[in-house]
């Protein structure tokens, strides 16, 4: 990566972006559609969470292996963070082709895991390439561009399980078929993003002097087992101030997406799975258009965002964000009304606007360049250890505390982000220190 970074413009910032589009299709069927699956085969309640464990777990694992990697890879022809956005996304794109043809519980966890591997190996080069990319004049626009992305893949993917099951009709096994059609065009998604991506957009060769570092320090396997301990301890402060807030946003967020369908199926059909299946199908389908409207918020406010940042910081954006966010759930598991269930949501599409990228600007510019790659990842296992935490405590809680409570648990997410809200508050981000790299002029 030289030191001179040109500025690019939107069009080219939105086409080194549009593989994030694929990935987060991918998600958003992972968000909406997976535990549907896994209700469809008779999965209960209380094993949900546990069900759940392959994407925290992949993620603690693979992401910053791949980012210590990828830090160390340079090939001219195929470059630094590519070959990992490549391998990630044609392992997304084969098991979601294969991922409705799943016929018993276990069939569907284990292509979970392969799935959630795939995603976590795409993913997380694309932060570092952000870094890798942009000057820190333009990082805020480049992060809020994934946001944007993610907005929209997530929301043709939750809107593919409200109007696919209107014109696909039957089921092969216990699975209805309109769900297969969601997941064929996830495949498609998944790697012709990724493909038009790393057409479209060259990375920056290393310099010299790093060309020379790498062959000091030559790519190996064991290279993260050394990395990955090694940046832990040396972690600039703010990261593990972020890593507070992370706990209980994360654990938050798998708390609703879990949950989400059972409680409107519980609020406004006042039925479960196991009750009517048939009417479940109808919550299934309607949560799937409401959680498509949080991410079409998402997608409408990522770049609104960027000029709150500029002109307040990242921190009370991201504050303010949370605080909408946690409002919109407590109120949400109470509204028998169908259509009201939009404006509750709100809030949470733009918490998840804030949530994906601008945590990043609090602590890229205080990252060494030259680890981008295995910092990301770090950061990332803050967000998969609150998950992996929720995977295997919150069978539990629902049981003992939650009365087995699809709504109560949309309550307690609620509270959860508010909390995490309080914490943001607490970062040392003046806006002098942290921000003002990534916000200001790029000779800063």
């Amino acid at each position: 990566m030289s030191t001179f970074k040109p500025r690019l413009t939107f069009s080219q910032i939105i086409n080194m972006n549009v593989g994030f589009f694929g990935i987060q299709y991918s998600f958003g069927l992972q968000q909406s559609a997976v535990n549907p699956i896994y209700d469809f085969l008779g999965a209960s309640p209380d094993e949900i969470p546990l069900l759940n464990l392959a994407g925290p777990v992949t993620g603690l694992v693979i992401q910053p292996i791949i980012g210590a990697l990828s830090d160390k890879t340079w090939h001219p022809h195929f470059g630094r963070r590519k070959p990992y956005f490549f391998i990630g996304a044609l392992l997304c794109s084969i098991c979601l082709f294969f991922f409705p043809f799943s016929s018993a519980l276990w069939m569907a966890a284990g292509l979970l895991w392969i799935l959630d591997a795939g995603n976590n190996t795409a993913m997380e080069p694309y932060r570092a390439f952000i870094a890798d990319k942009l000057n820190d004049e333009q990082r805020p626009m480049g992060f809020q561009t994934q946001s944007f992305f993610t907005g929209l893949g997530q929301t043709l993917a939750n809107a593919s399980l409200f109007i696919f099951p209107m014109i696909i009709v039957g089921k092969t096994g216990a699975i209805p078929n309109w769900v297969f059609a969601s997941f064929f065009l996830g495949s498609i998604c998944s790697i012709g993003t990724i493909w038009w991506s790393m057409r479209t957009t060259p990375e920056i060769p290393p310099t010299k002097e790093e060309l020379e570092k790498m062959q000091k320090e030559p790519f190996s396997l064991m290279s993260p087992f050394k990395e990955i301990p090694d940046a832990i301890v040396h972690m600039p402060k703010v990261m593990w101030q972020l890593s507070l807030v992370y706990l209980f946003q994360w654990y938050a967020l798998f708390c609703y997406w879990q949950n989400s369908s059972k409680s409107i199926a519980l609020s406004v059909w006042q039925t479960s799975p196991a009750e009517n299946p048939k009417l479940y199908e109808e919550a299934v389908s309607w949560a799937g258009l409401v959680n498509a409207w949080y991410n079409v918020v998402t997608f409408l406010t990522a770049f609104a965002l960027v000029w709150f940042v500029r002109k307040s910081s990242p921190k009370i954006v991201h504050f303010t964000c949370l605080v909408l966010a946690g409002v919109g759930l407590l109120a949400f598991p109470f509204i028998e009304n169908k259509f009201l269930l939009f404006p509750a949501i709100t809030g949470f599409g733009i918490g998840w606007a804030s949530m994906m990228g601008i945590p990043y600007l609090l602590v890229v510019s205080k990252i060494p360049k030259e680890r981008y790659g295995v910092y990301m990842g770090i950061i990332n296992m803050m967000i998969v250890v609150p998950m992996i935490l929720q995977s295997v405590t919150f069978g539990e809680i629902m049981k003992r505390f939650l009365n087995n409570d699809s709504g109560n648990a949309i309550v307690f997410a609620g509270v959860l982000l508010l909390i995490a809200a309080a914490a943001t508050l607490l970062i040392d981000s003046d806006g002098k220190e942290s921000d003002a790299p990534v916000i200001g002029n790029s000779s800063h």
